[in-house]
């Protein structure tokens, strides 16, 4: 290739540093094709912990990324073209060059959903539905299969259609909350008792791979084998931009700003943990599924409802309604506007509500004193309130 070409080659190739040193951890491989005449020389990077192990010519090396640009832009001076692919989650970039011109695209990884529906019925509440799933099979394929959901055929398991909308509705629910969050920076999110952190995984996925925004995840589990499974599964899936610590809710202490806390069935007062870690960390959205809530069952009392609540069943639903029902007041009086809604069908699970939470203003020292008469008049005394003034 002629100098010529060799200097808008070398333009193109810095940027492609820099987009190396902003975006490393969303990096894949690097792969490059000299041409001459009908022969081609094929070299092959890959990853390694900051670096890029280099391949071509039979010669394997671990070099930089500045490095390695500088030897592929003087390489190419020895050939008539090159074609060079840089990948990241998602996205290609494709270098054509010669002697003649230089061209660089971007390239969306293509939808490989297969044509044939992979629809088949498991039970009358767990259909693969009629919607367009934000986690699409073919585009998500290896994601699906590592996290269990989808067999080796490309096929959704059937015990796993239910956990497969659970997962993909809440996405849809996440996804609107996206727009009234902080652009142009990246997003911190923190998965509270994240266990297997399949969600994490999910999400990671549909921001970076669908949405281009950049992230990172932090989560945290007191489980040490849960956080180990958490760790080899980001390697197995190559999601580098995501950290994992055994450890207890209160005792973390980010590094970064914390732009999202969430937390999907967490047992009773372990989702207050996560919502007082939300208001804590001044966090601009927290989103919380609560599981069972046993902690008000044996606190509250009504005198006006004692003919009512004497009926177990109903005292147990009235105990779910107000725990959530606190916790959302409690959140509006710290600043956030809230909604509460239904995460999944009630078919599936009466533990189905999701509350989500915007950070939008000032504390309200109204709703706070409607909090403490409500406290007052059922003779209760939630963790929530507790872990926020006693850690």
């Amino acid at each position: 290739m002629n100098k010529q070409s060799i200097a808008k080659l070398n333009l193109f190739l810095i940027g492609l540093s820099s987009r190396f040193d902003d975006n490393s951890s969303i990096f894949k491989s690097i792969n490059v094709i000299y041409k001459t005449g009908l022969k081609n020389f094929k070299g092959t990077g890959q990853y390694d912990n900051g670096n890029i192990k280099f391949n071509f010519n039979g010669i394997t090396n671990t070099i930089s990324i500045s490095e390695l640009l500088e030897i592929i832009c003087n390489e190419a001076l020895n050939y008539d073209s090159l074609t060079l692919t840089y990948s990241e989650r998602g996205t290609d970039i494709l270098i054509e060059a010669d002697n003649k011109n230089v061209k660089m695209k971007n390239i969306e990884v293509k939808d490989e959903s297969p044509k044939e529906s992979t629809s088949y019925e498991f039970n009358e509440t767990s259909t693969l539905l009629n919607r367009n799933y934000y986690i699409k099979v073919g585009k998500a394929d290896n994601l699906l299969k590592k996290i269990g959901i989808m067999s080796d055929n490309g096929k959704i398991k059937n015990d796993k259609i239910r956990k497969y909308n659970q997962i993909d509705h809440y996405v849809e629910l996440f996804d609107e909350m996206l727009t009234k969050l902080p652009r142009n920076k990246v997003i911190n999110i923190l998965d509270c008792g994240c266990g297997k952190s399949y969600l994490s995984f999910v999400l990671n996925y549909y921001l970076t791979e669908v949405k281009k925004i950049k992230c990172h995840f932090i989560g945290l589990d007191y489980k040490e084998s849960v956080i180990e499974t958490s760790k080899k599964m980001a390697d197995n899936l190559g999601y580098r931009n995501m950290d994992f610590f055994a450890i207890d809710i209160k005792d973390y202490v980010p590094k970064n700003k914390i732009n999202i806390v969430m937390s999907l069935h967490a047992c009773d007062t372990a989702t207050d943990m996560a919502l007082a870690t939300g208001i804590k960390l001044n966090s601009d959205a927290i989103i919380a599924v609560p599981c069972c809530q046993k902690e008000l069952l044996g606190q509250y009392k009504y005198e006006p409802f004692k003919n009512i609540l004497k009926y177990g069943v109903l005292k147990s639903r009235m105990a779910d309604i107000l725990t959530d029902g606190m916790r959302s007041l409690m959140l509006e009086a710290r600043g956030y506007d809230v909604s509460v809604v239904e995460y999944i069908s009630p078919l599936e699970t009466p533990k189905n509500i999701m509350i989500r939470a915007l950070k939008t203003k000032e504390e309200n020292e109204d709703l706070m004193s409607e909090y403490f008469n409500l406290m007052s008049i059922l003779n209760v005394y939630p963790s929530l309130y507790g872990f926020l003034n006693e850690w």
